[in-house]
């Protein structure tokens, strides 16, 4: 192993530069773009699939690592770190040419993914069915709570919210036509002490008030753009 791999990138005009050497010498064909944390530290490897961002590529202060992450659409799908600069080149070039996360991590073993990012391949509905499940632990865990798990599950009883992506911030609900970050809210619905609230989304504007989880749902529904759904992600290349 090249004990100067860490090095390299400051002594010789920054992490860009040294991506863009290494490739050449792989005679890898890859896009490497200024990253987020200046030249001596980040860099992006461009990707041809608009769903999919450039690659990060961030060197770690002090340490001979180099962390890797790939987002599509606001979802985290890979991410991981090695001391290898040519396992960084290799994963541009495997993530610019769309593998899915399973192929990613069968060829490069120092990259992981977790049950979203999984999810996310399915499609929306996969994710959707995974964001309800995650939902709704915090009220199961909170049963000195309970007027949120009642909203929760009226909500989710409701078919037209059920298939939308659901969020939960400060025991508040949010209801989106998108999959990833940022939310896409479209109507939110809150549970405080007294009525409970519908809102335009979860630090929003009141829409309404209702005695009964029941009607706060019913008051959501009748507040859903008509064609609201959850977007479809990219599938991966083949």
């Amino acid at each position: 192993m090249n004990t100067d791999l860490h090095t390299e990138p400051v002594a010789a005009g920054g992490l860009p530069a040294a991506l863009m050497r290494r490739a050449a010498e792989l005679g890898a064909d890859v896009t490497v773009l200024p990253g987020d944390r200046g030249p001596l530290a980040s860099a992006g490897i461009a990707s041809p699939d608009p769903a999919r961002n450039p690659l990060s590529v961030r060197a770690r202060s002090g340490s001979p690592r180099f962390d890797v992450c790939g987002w599509s659409r606001g979802v985290e799908l890979v991410s991981g770190s090695t001391d290898d600069l040519t396992d960084v080149v290799r994963a541009g070039v495997a993530w610019g040419r769309g593998k899915g996360i399973r192929d990613l991590r069968a060829e490069l073993p120092f990259l992981s993914y977790d049950e979203e990012a999984e999810a996310y391949e399915r499609g929306p509905a996969a994710l959707v069915e995974l964001q309800w499940r995650l939902t709704r632990q915090p009220a199961a865990e909170a049963p000195e709570f309970p007027r949120f798990g009642e909203l929760l599950e009226a909500a989710g009883a409701e078919p037209r919210l059920r298939r939308l992506y659901v969020y939960s911030s400060h025991w508040t609900l949010g209801f989106g036509s998108g999959t990833g970050h940022p939310y896409e809210i479209e109507v939110a619905l809150s549970a405080p002490a007294g009525a409970y609230r519908v809102l335009t989304h979860p630090h929003g504007d009141v829409i309404g008030e209702a005695g009964t989880a029941r009607d706060a749902v019913a008051m959501a529904v009748g507040h859903l753009p008509a064609e609201a759904e959850p977007d479809a992600p990219h599938a991966p290349h083949e």
